[in-house]
């Protein structure tokens, strides 16, 4: 895990704008730093390549990048988990390596394959590689976006970088704040973000994830895919579809542990985070060490399941509490590092368990990212597969849609806040309706200086209408935030983030699993509580209520300060989107539903990204 950046363009930027760039990257990768500026091709262009290092396999110097191989430079964020199965394929082929490196692994493939290497990769990353003897550059990020890479295109060159800060160290300049951006978050929340291509900055936008882009000069074109997730059922009993999703799962936390340095687990009181930690501990052996935060507020105190947890693991366990001692202060520093407002109050929360892996001395954790989208763990989940086995139970008398009913009441419905998913049939009546999505949009567009509107619209991914939902949370809505956020607070403190549910081969055969198999027993994540068994106590594996890294606003804000009060309502640009008077008033709310809080939590990341915008132009 590291940072990368650099430029295309008829002349490389100077010195100085490299140092203050690499100085940028420094948190992604403290161990060492370098670059290399190479002349590409006959018509004049030069590339810049630079690279921050965070030391997790080889740790030797020899590993260090910018990484160079018969004619490519390469570097890279990330790590190629099935680096050895791929390094004994290359030798097979005459291949000779002089480290232990999966960077050397991904260069050799790069050379021996091009890009058809991509399809054998399994991994995360965002990388760079310039191929001297074509005179070509090919920027690419892995599958599902967890590794960033930002592009620039500015004066006749092009800027790539993880953070926007190093594009803006290389530049030499700082794009401008983007208030469409900013609106879309505050009135139709974080799962808008990257449905338009905008970044939270002018013209800066990210390499789409699945992609790659081979270039000859600064001038862009449409990037190609090289994966997409497709949705294919293919018949099987319910029995298959367990066996081959434990057996995938098994198998991408065990290429997860390969590291150089020790590993920790970050564990809430969910489902997917004990999991993780019990394959790893029970099943392969593993060595963990868990870290939690706990929430005071009764509806995210998670406690009971984390301690059920712990004693079955008998690892050592990290504790930290929320609190709203330094929570403008820690707001100031998450959203300066982030480059964007903190996404959500869940993400202010996670950052605490980054610092204290980091305080403990690791540099990778592992996190339960993407089990909802890939698993169905969310309430509008049910209500979906609820509506797709109604409509089977019409024309086949074996569907006792009665006994499904009764088992969502006894479920997930009991505990169910949002007012639309409150009706398991909401989905039967209106299959199009995502209001459950937009709530209370009318009220937040309402306290806006000027009037703002987008409609959420989804992509057609598949004609079914659970999957499709799943697949835009997966490529266009809550997995693009997830990651960006998950990146961020673990880069923050130099630790490296794992997601072993985001495993080609497991969402691969996910989405070949028939929709029928994926809720059970009244159970959301059937197939990822039957992979536990045996591994999970049953008090964790299966509570149906739905958990996670979280906390309540009143925890962190205590807005009957009137200095708390005071720093909100101060003069600042924010108020050129937001009426200030009808948003004094919206103070006075008790915050009692989700949808306010959520709103008060982004206008304070909002507030402050534009106050530090404004500081950075003065």
């Amino acid at each position: 895990m590291c940072g990368i950046a650099g430029s295309l363009g008829p002349a490389a930027p100077d010195a100085h704008r490299i140092e203050t760039a690499l100085a940028s990257l420094g948190r992604r990768g403290p161990d060492a730093d370098g670059h290399r500026v190479l002349g590409l091709g006959a018509n004049g262009q030069q590339a810049a390549l630079l690279h921050t290092r965070l030391s997790i396999i080889d740790l030797d110097p020899r590993a260090n990048q910018p990484f160079e191989r018969d004619g490519l430079v390469l570097t890279y964020n990330g790590e190629i988990y099935n680096y050895l199965e791929l390094k004994a394929e290359l030798e097979s082929l005459g291949h000779r390596f002089e480290t232990t490196s999966d960077t050397e692994v991904l260069l050799a493939a790069w050379r021996q394959w091009g890009p058809d290497a991509l399809d054998r990769m399994e991994g995360m990353w965002a990388f760079a590689i310039a191929d001297q003897r074509a005179g070509t550059l090919t920027l690419c990020r892995d599958r599902f976006g967890e590794k960033p890479l930002y592009l620039w295109p500015k004066d006749g060159t092009l800027y790539f970088a993880s953070e926007v800060k190093a594009l803006a160290a290389l530049a030499g300049a700082r794009p401008a704040a983007n208030h469409t951006q900013i609106l879309r978050y505050l009135t139709l929340g974080y799962k808008s973000l990257y449905k338009s291509g905008d970044s939270f900055f002018e013209g800066v936008f990210e390499l789409p994830p699945s992609t790659y882009l081979t270039l000859t000069s600064p001038a862009l074109h449409r990037p190609e895919f090289y994966w997409q997730l497709k949705h294919i059922p293919r018949p099987m009993t319910a029995a298959d579809a367990l066996e081959g999703a434990r057996e995938r799962l098994f198998r991408s936390v065990e290429l997860r542990l390969r590291a150089d340095v020790p590993v920790a687990f970050c564990l809430s009181g969910g489902v997917d985070s004990a999991t993780l930690a019990a394959i790893a501990s029970k099943k392969l052996g593993a060595d963990i060490h868990c870290f939690s935060i706990i929430d005071s507020d009764e509806r995210y105190d998670e406690s009971a399941n984390i301690q059920t947890m712990i004693e079955a693991l008998g690892c050592p366990h990290h504790v930290t509490h929320t609190s709203t001692d330094g929570f403008f202060e820690r707001m100031d520093d998450l959203v300066a590092y982030h480059d964007a407002p903190v996404a959500t109050i869940s993400y202010y929360v996670h950052s605490f368990l980054s610092e204290a892996i980091h305080d403990a001395g690791y540099k990778v954790a592992v996190s339960g990212s993407g089990a909802d989208e890939l698993y169905t763990g969310y309430y509008d989940h049910y209500s979906m597969w609820l509506a797709q086995m109604w409509r089977r139970a019409q024309i086949d008398p074996t569907v006792d849609f009665e006994t499904l009913m009764a088992d969502w009441k006894g479920g997930f419905g009991a505990h169910v806040q949002n007012p639309l998913l409150q009706d398991p049939m909401t989905f039967v009546r209106d299959p199009d309706q995502r209001g459950h999505i937009t709530l209370d949009q009318d009220l937040f567009e309402s306290l806006l200086a000027r009037p703002f509107h987008e409609d959420f619209e989804e992509t057609e991914f598949t004609k079914e209408l659970l999957r499709n939902r799943m697949m835009n949370e997966l490529f266009a809505e809550a997995i693009p935030v997830i990651l960006h956020e998950d990146d961020r607070n673990s880069m923050r403190w130099s630790v490296e983030n794992r997601s072993p549910f985001l495993d080609r081969e497991l969402a691969e055969f996910l989405f070949h699993v028939p929709s029928e198999y994926l809720i059970g027993e009244g159970f959301a994540k059937w197939l990822l509580r039957q992979s536990g068994d045996g591994l999970v106590p049953d008090a964790v594996r299966l509570d149906k209520r739905k958990r996670g890294f979280n906390a309540s606003i009143n925890s962190l804000v205590d807005r009957n300060d009137p200095d708390t009060r005071d720093r909100l309502l101060a003069d600042g640009p924010i108020f050129d989107l937001i009426d200030r008077g009808r948003f004094e008033k919206f103070l006075e709310d008790d915050m009692a539903t989700n949808s306010l809080s959520k709103f008060l939590f982004s206008f304070i990341s909002a507030r402050i990204f534009l106050d530090q915008q404004t500081n950075e132009g003065q």
